[in-house]
């Protein structure tokens, strides 16, 4: 057997060679991502109790990849090392697509050879938080798999939890499988996970960045659960994909200049600027839709910039539910929109094992399309990342080629 194997050739199955070609990025090379990943020879990883190794297929590009090759807002080699890892560089990627080559002790639900793709929910499923409640996500061990752990999906083997891996949908090429479950997961936890407030028939569901991979993702499922979802894009065409995706209607983010922080509430003038911005916007919401209808969900990552406008544009006894924070961390509201009209606002963190089955039943099942807009080469994956930190990449999601030797590919020739 070859200690390594070229791209896009295949070792015999189950053979682990002890070498393989990744993305890798490295303190030193912190900053654009075209300089930041580079191709390198590492060594390939050994399953431990309850992992996987997995021949990647394809991968798919999320923006966790920018901050990781930034160095920003974590060095997360640095983290690993901190808590006693001893890899001196991170090899990427959150979304996979291929074939299960290898199992460690105590994996039952898949074997080698199995087709899978991944969820990114990575947590010890022996941790007693995990075990009582059935949601990995709420353990102290729970980490976004290929950025706060390595081996991720930018090499040609990843290591992943078993309890990860999911069926590949049989009809779909590798590249559109490996693109979606990130975004598909965290969307699906975001909109049926918080009960009450999960979307019932006639809802309107406001969705900040509705043609990105998880706006994209979004639409489609409030659409399937009888919601309507009214968007926020850069641009008329950008509005116009989430149209075609079954959106309601679309607000232009750029007509509007009251974002960023909450002013003081006490500044007549700023703040009063601000609630002027705020209920322009909440006005072209009502006409978007065609109603004057208020949003009983918000869909919310941007953070800093739109959180306060998303809680004053809320529903009365609605939710704004959070996901990340895109355009900082530092969040501000006006409490008295809050309480007096009884908002809740919620944080949502990837998905738990049978949310992210259950969203990939409804790829399996046609219902949601994976929204795949462009396939970049492996050794474009660093261009996929400049592109998306630019704000110039495609609507929908984006994936790379790492095992399969073609686009178009379903099966393994």
């Amino acid at each position: 057997m070859k200690d390594i194997y070229p791209l896009g050739e295949m070792p015999p199955l189950g053979e682990l060679p002890s070498f393989m070609y990744a993305q890798v990025i490295r303190q030193s090379r912190f900053g654009d991502s075209r300089l930041a990943y580079q191709i390198e020879k590492v060594e390939v990883p050994s399953p431990g109790p309850f992992e996987v190794i997995i021949y990647v297929m394809a991968t798919g590009v999320n923006y966790n990849g920018v901050w990781a090759a930034m160095g920003y807002p974590l060095d997360v080699i640095q983290v690993r090392q901190r808590s006693g890892e001893p890899w001196d560089f991170h090899v990427g990627g959150s979304d996979c697509s291929g074939v299960v080559f290898a199992v460690g002790e105590g994996v039952t639900n898949v074997k080698v050879g199995d087709q899978v793709i991944t969820h990114p929910g990575w947590w010890d499923p022996e941790d007693p938080v995990a075990q009582d409640t059935g949601d990995g996500t709420l353990s102290n061990t729970m980490k976004i798999w290929g950025y706060e752990t390595t081996w991720g999906s930018f090499g040609q083997f990843a290591k992943a939890k078993a309890h990860q891996c999911l069926p590949k949908p049989k009809r779909l090429t590798w590249e559109a499988a490996a693109c979606y479950m990130l975004v598909g997961s965290t969307a699906y936890r975001m909109l049926t996970g918080w009960a009450p407030h999960t979307v019932r028939s006639g809802d309107v569901v406001l969705v900040w960045g509705g043609a990105g991979g998880l706006g994209s993702i979004a639409i489609q499922l409030i659409k399937e659960m009888g919601g309507l979802a009214v968007v926020v894009v850069s641009s008329k065409e950008r509005g116009e994909y989430c149209v075609e995706l079954g959106a309601a209607g679309y607000l232009l983010r750029g007509d509007y200049d009251h974002w960023g922080q909450l002013p003081a509430w006490d500044n007549d003038e700023t703040y009063g600027a601000w609630l002027k911005g705020a209920k322009a916007f909440g006005r072209a919401l009502w006409d978007a839709l065609g109603e004057r209808k208020s949003p009983r969900i918000v869909f919310e990552h941007p953070g800093q910039d739109t959180l306060p406008t998303s809680v004053f544009v809320c529903d009365t006894g609605g939710m704004v539910v959070i996901c990340a924070g895109t355009s900082g961390y530092n969040g501000t509201l006006d409490l008295r929109y809050q309480w007096m009209r009884q908002k809740r606002l919620q944080g949502s963190h990837a998905a738990s094992n049978s949310e992210a089955a259950a969203m990939n039943q409804l790829v399996i099942d046609g219902k949601i399309d994976p929204c795949l807009s462009r396939t970049f080469s492996f050794d474009e994956i660093p261009l996929s990342h400049q592109l998306m930190s630019e704000n110039r990449h495609p609507s929908g999601n984006m994936a790379a080629l790492v095992g399969a030797s073609r686009k178009g590919l379903k099966d393994l020739c």
